[in-house]
């Protein structure tokens, strides 16, 4: 009976490390946010666009690191860019996220991620040093079957940001600057 007791709580004792474990190997909550985009670069229909605003509750400037995916999750373009408190930044999904595609084609469906970065005196999307915490939003143009076109906007969605994920954004958007040429790297859209 001692024993099972003993191993009771060597086993309750273990599960609490790992779990603790786990919580510390995570990046802070509130720093990676997920959206998508739909009929980009598509004739006769709109621009979509992302807002982005530092609620300046750290009262510091911060970075918005985006991070633009085609469908099949290849990273097509990254940039970073300043959010000064209470700043409201206006990007163009056309002309800002998918104008200078890294292998050239212009994505029409994807991804974009939005990782919330202290400002080091530049905003490098290949050095992340994840803080809280940017706000986003995105339009969407939404093609119904009965023709014509409907715009909606929806705020960007939390995410956890796991050591995994910073790393492979830092990684992919390295390879992107590296490779590029030039291509690859989004712009910044009109804030100040």
């Amino acid at each position: 009976m001692f024993q099972t007791k003993k191993w009771l709580v060597v086993a309750f004792a273990l599960c609490a490390v790992l779990s603790v474990g786990s919580v510390w190997g995570a990046e802070p909550a509130d720093t990676l946010q997920v959206n998508y985009f739909v009929n980009a670069n598509t004739a006769g229909l709109p621009d979509g666009t992302v807002q982005m605003t530092n609620p300046g509750t750290s009262g510091a400037t911060i970075c918005a690191m985006i991070y633009v995916f085609y469908p099949d999750e290849e990273m097509t373009e990254c940039c970073g860019c300043t959010l000064t408190p209470d700043d409201l930044r206006t990007l163009s999904i056309n002309y800002d996220l998918t104008a200078n595609p890294l292998v050239g084609v212009k994505a029409t469906t994807g991804v974009i991620k939005i990782v919330s970065s202290a400002y080091t005196g530049v905003c490098d999307p290949r050095k992340l040093a994840p803080t809280p915490a940017t706000r986003d939003w995105a339009t969407h143009i939404i093609t119904p079957t009965t023709g014509g076109f409907t715009v909606t906007e929806e705020e960007f969605l939390n995410a956890s940001l796991s050591v995994t994920e910073v790393n492979s954004l830092q990684a992919g958007c390295s390879a992107i600057v590296l490779e590029g040429s030039g291509h690859g790297v989004c712009t910044c859209g009109t804030g100040a």
